[in-house]
């Protein structure tokens, strides 16, 4: 019994690092959960069989991956709303569409590496790979075991030896299938990035950039968010399909949906600074008319450039307010 114990206290020190695998191969954190759930039980099913022939980061590692290739199976990949049609003209907002699978945001709180063992020389620096929502979005345009190549080798860096264990592969087919998957993430890469080298740290300038953005989003100041906006800037809310290309279309989306005076009046905001996939991120919360409280909107992830918003990704998922520790509702 003891002994169990120490596997499952040994086991469960993975779990954070685990949790950003699997969100990787699938896009989504609430299926990364269950699939995290999913590889304990496995290996705890199987402990008997580990020899400790590799560490054991290593062996849950591909028993995680495996599971997450059992769930990708047949399956379409998760995408952002401009993945699948043209920019919004600006008519009526069309309702969710949930038979879609979505990407999904992840907390930067629950992406804390620990420290590897000495025992454990594959283990990487979790804290310098990237989860960036671009990355992971093209990561999506690769089939199932190129894109766990792609991670286990290009991201985690592991020997190509030891991805072709996980894979129950070769390093030749390793080698092959890295290639290939190279050369469609180029095509899917945000311009001037080519792999996935880690992203810097928000700066001062971005943060600013922020600040000045909630403030004019619960002022409801159009002229403010207009002077923080690219002029070529994207904006996107899944699970709504439509998106919007460049400044002019989302101030005229604001302008309406931000009037009392109009019956598309959303309400209004309130807004809590997130960290999201390592990004700046804005939680905001909507009063609608009539109301008191301000209820959980959408965790807004950005992309900031040269002091300017170029992509707005706000994910319009309430349940996921839990899990970036944000309160359910606010008062003031």
């Amino acid at each position: 019994m003891s002994d169990d114990r120490g596997f499952a206290e040994r086991a469960e020190r993975y779990r954070g690092e685990l949790r950003v695998h699997c969100y990787r191969m699938l896009g989504s954190f609430d299926e990364a959960e269950d699939l995290v759930q999913e590889t304990f039980l496995r290996a705890w099913r199987g402990r008997d069989g580990f020899q400790g022939r590799s560490s054991m980061r290593a062996w849950l590692y591909r028993i995680a991956t495996n599971a997450c290739l059992d769930v990708l199976a047949g399956r379409a990949r998760r995408v952002l709303p401009h993945h699948v049609g043209p920019p919004s003209d600006l008519r009526p907002p069309q309702a969710t569409v949930v038979d879609v699978g979505w990407l999904q945001p992840f907390p930067d709180h629950l992406w804390e590496p620990v420290a590897p063992r000495s025992d454990e020389p594959e283990a990487a620096v979790v804290a310098k790979e990237t989860l960036e929502l671009a990355f992971l979005a093209a990561i999506q345009h690769l089939p199932p075991r190129q894109r766990a190549a792609v991670i286990l080798h290009d991201v985690l860096g592991w020997p190509a030896r030891q991805t072709a264990q996980v894979l129950d592969g070769t390093v030749a087919s390793v080698n092959s299938a890295l290639q290939r998957a190279r050369a469609t993430l180029r095509g899917h890469l945000p311009p001037g990035r080519a792999d996935w080298a880690p992203s810097a740290p928000p700066t001062d300038e971005e943060r600013r950039v922020l600040r000045r953005y909630m403030s004019a989003v619960e002022q409801g100041d159009l002229a403010t968010v207009a002077d923080l906006l690219a002029q070529d800037v994207r904006t996107t809310m899944p699970p709504y399909p439509m998106w919007l290309a460049g400044r002019d279309a989302v101030l005229a989306a604001l302008s309406v949906s931000w009037d009392p005076s109009l019956p598309e009046y959303v309400g209004a905001f309130r807004m809590l600074p997130a960290g999201a996939n390592g990004q700046l991120a804005a939680a905001s919360y909507v009063r609608r008319p009539a109301e008191r409280s301000y209820v959980p909107f959408a965790i807004g992830v950005l992309h900031i450039e040269e002091g300017r918003i170029t992509e707005l990704t706000a994910f319009h998922e309430p349940a996921l307010f839990p899990a970036f520790r944000l309160p359910p509702r606010l008062d003031r």
